[in-house]
This record gives structure tokens, C-alpha cells and sequence, in this order.
């Protein structure tokens, strides 16, 4: 049997998902901005929505997983943290 995640690593686990999850929003709302929603110029932004669905699912899966290893301690803000305890891990260009 594989090693599972543990506790720690399930919440940097969720730190990093939530950020990229935000990052990748960001950038597929800005596309949906300046391109049109359909035809060829809609399939970057397209691509990104199916992007964040798939760490959407991928969090839920594993929030499922954090609960079946970790009951005592799982709680949803491992997975679903607040704002400000996700990993910036894209720097906003404009210093923001």
C-alpha cells in the first residue's frame, strides 16, 4: 500500500489548489473579457474553465480522502481555505 498524504501535507496540499484555482479563474475571466465566448478565439478561455472544474474536482476528491484518512482533524478549510492563507504563488504584475 502507497503511502498517503498527511495532514500537513493535505493542507499545503489545499493552500496550492485554492491559488491555482484563483490564478487560473483570473486569467480565464480576463480571456472571456477580451475575446469573443464562441469560435475559435473562445477555446483558450474554454480550455481554462476545464482547467479550474478539473481542480475543483480534484479538491473534492481529496477533501473526501483528508476526511477518511484524518477524521479527527479534517475540518473543509484544508481544502477550501480562506483567502488569505492560500499560496501566492502567481505575484500579481501590478503589485497588488
Amino acid at each position: 500500500m502507497k503511502p498517503r498524504l498527511t495532514f500537513e501535507e493535505h493542507v499545503e496540499m489545499g493552500r496550492a489548489l485554492a491559488s491555482m484555482r484563483n490564478e487560473l479563474l483570473h486569467r480565464d475571466i480576463q480571456l472571456e473579457n477580451a475575446y469573443p465566448r464562441s469560435g475559435p478565439e473562445s477555446v483558450p478561455a474554454k480550455k481554462l474553465d476545464a482547467a479550474v472544474r478539473a481542480i475543483d474536482d480534484a479538491r473534492a476528491e481529496l477533501e473526501n480522502a483528508l476526511y477518511r484518512e484524518h477524521p479527527g482533524v479534517a475540518q473543509t478549510s484544508v481544502y477550501y481555505p480562506p483567502s488569505e492563507d492560500r499560496v501566492r504563488a502567481f505575484p500579481d504584475p501590478r503589485g497588488a
